[in-house]
């Protein structure tokens, strides 16, 4: 197993270094650093991705994570950001596993651990964040909602296709079945302003 660390403040980037090598010495750190395309090249379905959010390079948060995800990494988000939402819409883009920075070492090393063997975690407090989200007004499959969390954070439908492995024709569709689903209920969603707002009214966005 090897670990992609992404974080764009160099203290905290030099003490996720320390902690990975020596909770894991057996194990290689191939990238560390803040640039997330950068850090794609190095993940593949066997490295853990400890990635921070914020990474100063103004892409959403659903963004960094499915660009990510996209080439089948495990990922532990550990982030100073806690809204709720914003912890909905990572764990929707393929996040596995989301923790604040927080956390105590006791965390760290389950939260790693839980990832890095095929499994989620969150924190209590973190599980507790989604939980207070009333559900939807509408039922959309996983598919359809990381389908319009990814295009309503702004990603072109092509991009979105990428992130999801996906061909663009797909991706159209499930667009096309969320604005259906909304339009059932009496919500405007023609436009990608429309769906953006929709995917926030149903806590999917910050």
């Amino acid at each position: 197993m090897s670990f992609v660390i992404l974080e764009d403040h160099p203290l905290l980037l030099s003490a996720l270094v320390g902690q990975i090598r020596g909770l894991y010495p057996d194990d290689e750190i191939v990238y560390e650093g803040k640039d997330v395309i950068a850090a794609a090249e190095f993940c593949d379905a066997d490295t853990v991705a400890i990635v921070d959010l914020d990474l100063g390079d103004n892409r959403s948060a659903a963004e960094v994570v499915a660009i990510i995800a996209a080439k089948g990494a495990r990922i532990l988000v550990v982030s100073a950001l806690g809204q709720a939402e914003t912890i909905q819409s990572v764990m929707i883009s393929g996040a596995h596993g989301y923790m604040s920075k927080r956390a105590n070492d006791a965390q760290f090393k389950e939260a790693i651990d839980a990832v890095r063997l095929g499994g989620d975690w969150m924190s209590p407090e973190v599980a507790g964040a989604i939980a207070s989200i009333k559900t939807g007004r509408v039922n959309l499959s996983n598919q359809e909602r990381k389908a319009l969390v990814l295009y309503a954070s702004g990603l072109k439908l092509e991009t979105v296709a990428r992130r999801m492995g996906l061909a663009p024709s797909t991706v159209k569709e499930y667009l096309d079945r969320v604005r259906a689903k909304y339009d059932a209920t009496g919500l405007d969603a023609r436009t990608r302003m429309d769906l953006y707002h929709a995917a926030r009214s149903e806590g999917l966005l910050p």
